[in-house]
């Protein structure tokens, strides 16, 4: 029984080992911060060992390989001679019981070392990383000082290896986006986090990788009073428009003079004083239509009135960036602030397929349908995106094929595409291209 218990301790501590390897190298690093500014106990030990992986990986290895060994040569020794001498007694020939003996032992002592002292300390160091990594650091600690010299000798041959190969360099720990998208996946997966929640984590991301030009109201959509047109001009402005603030310009959109309130303006006409529109209009920040929407939210918050004037590089006028324009990137549009007519950006229909807006942002309708965006790109809408792969500007119930996707155009107004029909091409085609005047330009 002591021999049995003896292998027994030896495949307990090599799961001790491989629990203490895994939990070290996969505990997030942030979370051990976290631990430690808390005060929780081997949480600075187990960074510690974090931040020098390779010796830490030598001194279990080493650790490993001992235990391994004596566990192999205690078994065969002790539990095969036992055994074989017991099969012996049973009448089996000695040439049958000492090999049988043995190879019974070997076995079962590898069955237990992989489950009790691989399989199960390993899965359990997965599911509780950052918590056993502060169990076992302090022993772990003490073993990698013992073990200097040898573990010292390992890891530095072991560099030498990567250096022969090329591959001297540890690569830089960080964390990508897609490695954050995925967290944030995993996180509404587990219920750690809801859905909603997850949805504006998404727009926080895809606003950090939108120019000002993606979330701006475009010229054509502004509403705006011409300081030059008169009262008349300007109380029928006031009287139509949804808006709380308004540009306002000398003679025309290019020659912006500021904003005003809104209010302010009605106000005047109620009591029936004149309107002086040079004079109520406050001084409102510039941004080029290629800067970032995040730094556009921080001139936002400095500025004056809460509202940017969008300008290319020569200086002609492009649209305006609202604080509201920011949040519907990042949590819808508000059915309150829909024009008239505006319908859900995205509809889902019995087929499979999409019935999608023009103006739909470009980065939502690929993250919706699963479609690759190059990273360089000149528009910024679903409409743009079909502009781009056509070349032109195509009729109503043409389509182009983009990367197994068919979108076609089921409504113009005027001449900036409304609503676009996408889906598979194999869904889609067949129906479609028996419309009259209906066509297929691949993209």
């Amino acid at each position: 029984m002591l021999d049995l218990a003896v292998v027994l301790v030896l495949i307990v501590l090599n799961g001790v080992f491989a629990l203490s390897e895994l939990a070290v190298v996969s505990a997030r690093r942030s979370r051990l911060h976290a631990m430690a500014e808390a005060g929780r106990p081997g949480a600075s030990a187990a960074l510690a060992l974090a931040e020098e992986p390779g010796r830490f990986l030598s001194t279990v290895q080493i650790g490993i390989t001992l235990v391994g060994i004596l566990a192999g040569a205690f078994s065969g020794s002790a539990l095969g001679g036992r055994l074989a001498t017991w099969l012996t007694g049973l009448g089996l020939p000695v040439a049958v019981a000492e090999p049988l003996g043995f190879g019974l032992v070997v076995a079962l002592v590898t069955y237990l070392s992989i489950v009790v002292g691989e399989l199960a300390p390993k899965r359990l160091a997965l599911r509780h990383a950052e918590g056993l990594a502060c169990a076992v650091a302090p022993a772990m600690t003490i073993i990698s000082r013992i073990a200097a010299p040898v573990g010292w000798l390992l890891d530095a041959s072991t560099d030498l290896v990567f250096r022969l190969l090329g591959r001297a360099e540890a690569p830089e720990e960080r964390v990508t986006e897609d490695d954050l998208r995925a967290l944030v996946a995993e996180a509404e997966r587990t219920g750690a986090i809801e859905t909603a929640e997850r949805r504006m984590i998404a727009g926080v991301l895809r606003l950090g990788n939108r120019p000002v030009r993606g979330v701006m109201t475009p010229r054509g959509e502004v509403d705006w009073l011409d300081a030059t047109a008169g009262e008349a001009a300007a109380h029928a402005v006031l009287t139509r428009t949804a808006h709380s603030r308004l540009p306002v310009g000398e003679g025309s959109t290019e020659a912006m003079l500021g904003v005003v309130q809104s209010r302010e303006l009605l106000a005047a006409l109620l009591v029936g004083r004149p309107l002086d529109l040079r004079a109520a209009a406050r001084r409102a920040p510039v941004v080029p239509d290629t800067a970032d929407a995040l730094d556009v939210l921080a001139t936002l918050r400095a500025a004056e009135v809460p509202m940017a004037l969008v300008h290319d590089e020569h200086g002609h006028f492009e649209g305006i960036v609202t604080p509201t324009d920011l949040t519907e990137a990042i949590v819808g549009a508000f059915r309150s602030d829909a024009e008239p007519g505006d319908g859900p950006v995205a509809v889902r229909r019995e087929d499979g397929s999409w019935l999608l807006a023009g103006w739909m942002p470009v980065d939502e309708m690929a993250e919706l349908i699963g479609l690759a965006l190059p990273e360089e790109r000149s528009y910024h809408t679903a409409a743009g995106f079909v502009l781009t792969a056509a070349g032109r500007l195509p009729p109503v119930g043409e389509a182009v094929e983009v990367q197994g996707w068919r979108f076609e155009v089921v409504d113009i107004d005027g001449r900036r595409i409304d609503k676009l029909l996408v889906g598979p091409m194999r869904a889609a085609i067949a129906p479609a291209a028996r419309r009259p005047g209906s066509g297929l330009l691949a993209g």
